[in-house]
């Protein structure tokens, strides 16, 4: 190896700068981003693990007490006798908390059990119990337990039989699963098994049903789709009114007849946020009756600052006040950020809770930090996952944010209004002659709401509006 290639070590030092966020920094903003539900859960989480935190709980009669602080307590076993002789009130103090933790932890649990939603029975579940009642044979009874339980969450099988055959080792025959198909095509709901939209559609039609409602549904469904009437009234020789009444016929089908069973249940929407109208205006009020009132327990700060007490029972408190007083302030800090937010989001929006969509305006989330003071990405996290409870109704608090298009007077219309316009149009349109995306251009435009065309377009899928040709009625 030559001189110039050797190999050294050796220490030097560098200054430069980092930014690195404190504990503290990082528990508020995940306090902050969290909806009422949520924080009321941490806060209990938090109680079982900091012993020093208690919160007030006020009784009917107006009088407030302690509520025991969560059992768990690294106090050491042999530091109880220095507590004592520190804290007379110790030995009272632990009786007492032991037999109201007991309590409300029964009550909690009690209460959760019976707020808690039964799960809803699958479609497989439910398929299987009426199919169990048929009486076949082994192999028949078999392939219908495999059908059932390859149904997608529509109700249709996509599978092909002869995979399922197949992959039954021999525990039944291609002839068996065609019989197992034809008996679970005869369960509740109907339709279920199908194999495509026709053969569900089908399954579904009564006995003595039209023959022009089979007819369509078998050879044009997708003339319906595009809404080409008189192409199937041509082809099958039948009058328009015929027509125009079969189709209304197979619109009360049900193409997925599956979607109803084993859905999550919807969860229940807590407002974090109340908006009401008073003599002096709109009032904001944060909807936190839910979130305990915490504090730190007076005996556990004595007890830290007892002389008679040990280094490590006093180290241990010291740690937990302080991680308590910073916990308490992200809370307040929360309830403070999100009061602030909300009230300056409703001084924008008061014209839409006094006329409605139409009026919503534009409202960026800088906007909003401007005026409050705080990063935009601090009205981000506050927002998140929240809602507000308005005169008109439950909104995320998302909802009044948006961008704007230009009107004719210098201002903005916000994205949904231009939406609400749109949809406005096309309810009153003449269904005969429906509005052309040009057309309601042109419309939007001479009101004073320019859009491009293809903006309409994008706005009126959002909508789910189906283009001008589908809408067509005959």
């Amino acid at each position: 190896m030559t001189p110039d290639m050797r190999l050294d070590t050796g220490l030097q030092t560098r200054l430069e700068q980092r930014l690195r966020l404190a504990p503290q920094i990082i528990q508020s903003i995940e306090i902050l981003q969290l909806p009422t539900l949520a924080l009321e859960k941490l806060i209990h989480q938090e109680m079982d693990e900091n012993p020093v935190l208690e919160m007030r709980t006020v009784e009917p009669a107006g009088t407030a007490e302690l509520a025991a602080p969560p059992e768990r307590s690294s106090v050491d076993d042999e530091e109880e006798d220095l507590l004592r002789d520190a804290v007379p009130e110790w030995r009272e103090f632990r009786v007492r908390s032991s037999g109201r933790r007991a309590a409300e932890a029964s009550d909690r649990k009690q209460e959760a059990m019976l707020n808690t939603a039964a799960r809803p029975a699958t479609l497989q579940e439910y398929l299987i119990g009426q199919f169990h009642l048929i009486d076949a044979s082994k192999p028949v009874s078999d392939a219908g337990t495999d059908i059932i339980y390859s149904l997608d969450d529509n109700g249709y099988l996509r599978s092909p039989l002869e995979e399922i055959a197949a992959a039954a080792q021999g525990r039944y025959e291609f002839q068996d699963a065609e019989k197992a198909l034809g008996l679970v095509q005869g369960l509740d709901p109907p339709g279920v098994g199908a194999r495509d939209l026709r053969e569900g559609l089908l399954l579904q039609l009564p006995a003595g049903a039209d023959e022009l409602v089979g007819e369509i549904i078998r050879n044009h469904l997708e003339d319906i789709e595009q809404n080409r009437l008189p192409k199937v009234a041509q082809k099958t020789g039948r009058r328009m009114d015929e027509i125009k009444s079969a189709v209304d016929f197979i619109a009360r089908l049900d193409p997925r007849p599956g979607r109803n069973f084993g859905s999550q249940p919807v969860p229940r929407i807590l407002p974090d946020v109340a908006v009401e109208y008073s003599d002096k205006g709109y009032e904001v009020r944060l909807e936190d009756d839910r979130v305990p009132n915490l504090f730190i327990s007076s005996l556990y700060e004595k007890l830290a600052n007892s002389a008679t007490a040990g280094e490590v029972t006093k180290k241990y408190l010291r740690e937990k006040i302080r991680a308590a007083r910073w916990f308490i302030d992200a809370i307040e800090q929360r309830r403070t950020t999100l009061y602030r937010i909300s009230k300056a989001v409703v001084e924008v929006q008061k014209d839409f809770l006094d006329f409605g969509l139409s009026h919503l305006k534009p409202l960026r989330m800088q906007d909003v930090a401007d005026k409050v003071g705080v990063h935009v990405s601090t009205v981000s996290r506050a927002i998140a996952d929240k809602y507000v409870q308005t005169p008109r109704g439950i909104f995320p608090i998302k909802y009044f944010f948006s961008g704007g298009v230009p009107n004719g007077a210098g201002e903005a219309h916000a994205w949904r209004t231009v939406q609400q316009e749109i949809k406005d149009l096309v309810d009153n349109e003449n269904k005969a002659d429906p509005l052309a995306d040009d057309e309601i251009t042109r419309i939007l435009s001479s009101k004073g709401t320019f859009v491009a065309r293809r903006t309409v377009a994008k706005y009126r899928k959002v909508l789910h509006i189906p283009p001008s040709r589908r809408r067509r009625a005959y």
